[in-house]
């Protein structure tokens, strides 16, 4: 009871700032090494990463289904110096992975506790829980990474440098680019003076704008900002005791946003939720009226709304069946009119109807052209594949186009 009071007192003066956009649904108490960052996939699993070198997973229920204490090879750890992970993003590419913006972090160490003066993004497997690769990002773009969230077409991965937004390929996140091999890769977007004043700690989409969780200069505030022109809209406002950490968008106790709170603070007051776990905040929409839908290509939220993804991309197997396999998940049921197209042209196409659901996708065949046929069979090794799927409501006019890549192999 002394908890719960000392927390609705903590809350209590934001009320004025808040523009109650937002109402608190629930918590979740987590392991105190679920830490840094968190993100989902399209089945609802959960990733957490903490307290700096661990990498984890949970089913939605919360249920621990995986976990790997220290995901870097000890080689990065001796070669590159990195020792912390920051808020995580999952990726659709690859047949799935967990992208994981990489720093050097020592307290009160030179440089204001960043002796390498670079940053890095790590791949791994989401099944696994292992390291695949990393590549390396401009050190004279950015001097660490300290969050990323993919965009909600997947094409790009958002983070920060100082007071401005940096955007990078994912397309250049690959092996091809893997370190220490290969050169850093460059931003191909600068928003200046992006950042919000309370700084950024995590990060997700929500239809299409980019919600940035922080703390610095008073309250914990979350805010969407529009990636056209850099423009912010403050969504959150709390009194909270503790440190802010990651966000992302999924379907969690009644709310659709979530953040993620630890107990280590700087203030003499205990901390508002409890001193020995971490605490995830969920929120649903308020008076203000967000609207509640999420990415479904990359980064957090892709189980919550509309979502497709391949599952056959065997060139042996497709030839043999006459299709791609492909999986639609619509939570209200949708019509979907699916493509499967290398560069402009039409390898194979078809119609589906997706019942309602949020765990299970309906799957699909979407059948080869004769034109696409001809192009597996005569071109030899990897193909670069996007799906395009037009998802449209039951009654509905509005069509929610969806858009994700793969390798044919």
């Amino acid at each position: 009871m002394a908890l719960a009071l000392t927390a609705c007192l903590a809350a209590a003066p934001a009320r004025a700032a808040d523009p109650g956009r937002w109402n608190l649904t629930g918590t979740t108490s987590l392991p105190i090494v679920y830490y840094q960052g968190v993100t989902t996939d399209p089945a609802r699993n959960l990733y957490f990463d903490g307290v700096f070198v661990g990498l984890y997973r949970t089913d939605a229920a919360f249920t621990e289904t995986g976990r790997t204490d220290d995901v870097f090879p000890p080689d990065v750890h001796l070669r590159e110096g990195y020792n912390h992970i920051g808020d995580i993003s999952w990726d659709a590419v690859e047949g799935g992975r967990i992208l994981l913006p990489l720093e050097c972090y020592v307290p009160n160490g030179p440089n204001g506790g960043n002796p390498c003066l670079h940053g890095s993004i790590g791949v791994a497997d989401p099944a696994t829980l292992q390291w695949r690769y990393y590549v390396k990002l401009d050190p004279a773009e950015i001097p660490k990474a300290m969050w990323n969230e993919v965009s909600p077409d997947g094409t790009l991965l958002w983070t920060s440098s100082g007071r401005d937004l940096l955007a990078y390929r994912t397309a250049d996140i690959s092996p091809a680019n893997a370190a220490p091999d290969h050169a850093p890769i460059h931003s191909v977007r600068r928003l200046r003076d992006a950042v919000p004043p309370s700084g950024i700690t995590g990060a997700t989409f929500i239809d299409g704008r980019l919600y940035v969780a922080g703390q610095g200069g008073g309250p914990f505030r979350v805010w969407s900002i529009d990636l056209a022109d850099g423009s912010r809209r403050l969504e959150i406002e709390r009194r909270i005791v503790g440190e802010s950490e990651g966000l992302v968008t999924a379907a969690l106790k009644g709310g659709t946003l979530s953040w993620l709170i630890q107990p280590f603070m700087a203030e003499p007051e205990p901390p508002t939720y409890g001193p020995d776990h971490a605490t995830l905040v969920s929120f649903g929409t308020g008076g203000g009226g967000a609207p509640a839908s999420a990415p479904a290509a990359g980064g957090d939220g892709a189980g919550l709304t509309p979502s497709i993804r391949f599952l056959r991309r065997s060139r042996k197997t497709v030839l043999r069946r006459r299709g791609f396999a492909a999986g639609v998940l619509c939570p209200e049921g949708c019509e979907a009119r699916l493509t499967v197209v290398r560069g402009r042209t039409v390898l194979a196409r078809t119609s589906k109807h997706a019942r309602p659901s949020t765990g299970r996708a309906a799957r699909a065949l979407v059948r080869l052209t004769p034109r696409g046929r001809r192009v597996l069979r005569a071109r030899a090794g990897r193909l670069r594949l996007t799906l395009r799927a037009d998802l449209r409501p039951p009654g509905g006019d509005v069509v929610d186009r969806r858009v994700v890549r793969a390798t044919l192999r």
